[in-house]
Parts: C-alpha cells; structure tokens; sequence
C-alpha cells in the first residue's frame, strides 16, 4: 500500500500520517528527512514537536538524501518529510527525483509519503525557491496518481481525494 499525505505547514498531516501508519502496522519504520546541519532553533523545537508525538511508536531512520537505500520490501514506512528531501537534493535535476521515486514505489513495502503543498501562492521571483516550489508540484502529481490512496489535509482535517 502506498499512501500519501499532503497539505499546508501545521496543517496535521503528519498527525494524520503517523495514525494511518499505525493501523497498518504495530512498529513501523519513520523516515525523517530533515538536515538538522543548520542550527535552526526554531526548527529543532518542531523536530522535539515531532520526536514527543512519535512517542517511541516507530523505529528511526534519519535519511536526508537516499531515500531508497532506507527501505526493504515488506516493511511499513513514513516518509516525513518528502518537502525536506526535495530541498536536501535541490542540486540534482528533476530525473533524479522521478527516477528515485518510482523506484521507491515499486518496492513491496507499506509506505506513507508526506508532502507540504506549497504550490497555491504566486510564482517566486527567485530562481531556487521557484525551483523547490516546481518539483514539489511534480512531485505531489506523480506521486498521487501511483498511490493508492491521497489525502490532502486541512486544518486537521482529512479529505480523502483517491
């Protein structure tokens, strides 16, 4: 099964994301895709956000750059954030992406994708935001149509779309 999770920042989709995670296995493996290189403190206090509400109910695995060495076949995984992973990769060009993702989903795993949606606003003047907002679109298009299930997520709230 192959579920993604979407929506805007603070939105619950990780919340929702992780329950869903949970029903579908008792000790799931949480991918966490941040770089924590930086020295963001307000992002740290949203890692410990995220750390105190995954209450030692997954299993760990920190990976910025390599999604597909993290996964084995017949697990269950959630993929949180593929936001943070596209920005840890935003060198690489759009076949590396598609190229990763599609090899991802024909894994035999359970995987639960998050993704924040960031492509309503207006088109950025700067040329690597503009390119962060592209792939996440992308993304989020060719992902939803090989998922099984969508759901986009607004304040809390789920709207199953597939």
């Amino acid at each position: 099964m192959k579920i993604l999770y979407f929506g805007g920042q603070k939105s619950g989709k990780s919340v929702k994301a992780e329950e869903k995670t949970l029903e579908l296995c008792s000790k799931p493996y949480y991918i966490a895709t941040y770089d924590n290189s930086y020295n963001d403190k307000s992002m740290q206090n949203k890692i410990n956000t995220h750390k105190i509400q995954r209450n030692n109910k997954f299993i760990l695995i920190e990976e910025t750059k390599d999604l597909k060495s993290k996964i084995i076949p017949n697990n269950t995984y959630l993929i949180d954030c593929l936001s943070m992973w596209i920005l840890n990769n935003i060198s690489k060009d759009e076949e590396f992406f598609l190229s990763q993702l599609d090899s991802i989903l024909k894994i035999d795993a359970n995987i639960i994708f998050v993704l924040n949606d960031v492509n309503s606003g207006i088109i950025p003047i700067e040329s690597q935001t503009r390119k962060f907002i592209d792939l996440t679109g992308i993304i989020g298009a060719r992902i939803s149509s090989l998922c099984n299930e969508v759901y986009e997520i607004k304040f809390g709230l789920e709207n199953k779309l597939k």
